[in-house]
């Protein structure tokens, strides 16, 4: 077992579990799961059966990845943000076979107490503010807030919110990594 568990943990049978990864108080991992390389899974935290995280995914406390939810590398939860994976739920109405998939890219940061609508993709290094309601797709490096989610500007690879010039480049402050935007989409441009 190259992976470290609490004792309070419960790991269902048929879970691929990576090294390193850490499981902590209260966490129910459910079958089927696949949790990468040197994950970080909070306390009280849910992932439901067939939810797959990459490598260096950190779930923070109060977190439930209900069937359909995946998270590529890197990806950041914050404490008690939410998934759905129904879009008209009913207590007396079985909807298993319509669970909608929701892909949360690499490196993407999504913020205490956000809700994401399933259906709705996370784009690379996005990210969600707290407590922000997301019911449409996020692009790449946006940055998006409220209720609705709006986007409000975009942010880079190390999370720090990025001013655009005239001739639409932007550099990271702590990276100094040269940034591009172009129609509405952004990218890192590498030197």
């Amino acid at each position: 077992m190259g992976y470290f568990a609490h004792e309070t943990a419960i790991i269902d049978e048929g879970c691929i579990i990576g090294e390193g990864t850490k499981i902590w108080h209260f966490s129910h991992i459910m079958p089927g799961c696949q949790l990468g390389e040197r994950c970080n899974i909070g306390q009280n935290v849910v992932v439901s059966p067939g939810v797959k995280l990459g490598r260096n995914v950190k779930i923070q406390n109060n977190v439930s990845l209900y069937t359909g939810v995946e998270c590529e590398d890197d990806v950041f939860l914050g404490p008690s943000m939410v998934f759905t994976n129904v879009t008209n739920p009913r207590s007396a109405v079985n909807r298993q076979s319509e669970y909608a998939k929701t892909i949360v890219r690499k490196g993407a940061s999504i913020g205490a107490n956000a809700t994401i609508v399933c259906g709705h993709d996370i784009g690379e290094y996005a990210f969600v503010g707290a407590g922000a309601v997301v019911t449409k797709t996020v692009l790449p490096f946006a940055l998006v807030v409220g209720n609705p989610a709006r986007q409000i500007g975009w942010m880079s690879e190390y999370g720090h919110r990025l001013e655009f010039d005239q001739n639409g480049k932007a550099i990271c402050p702590e990276s100094k990594e040269l940034y591009l935007l172009e129609n509405n989409r952004v990218k890192k441009i590498t030197q």
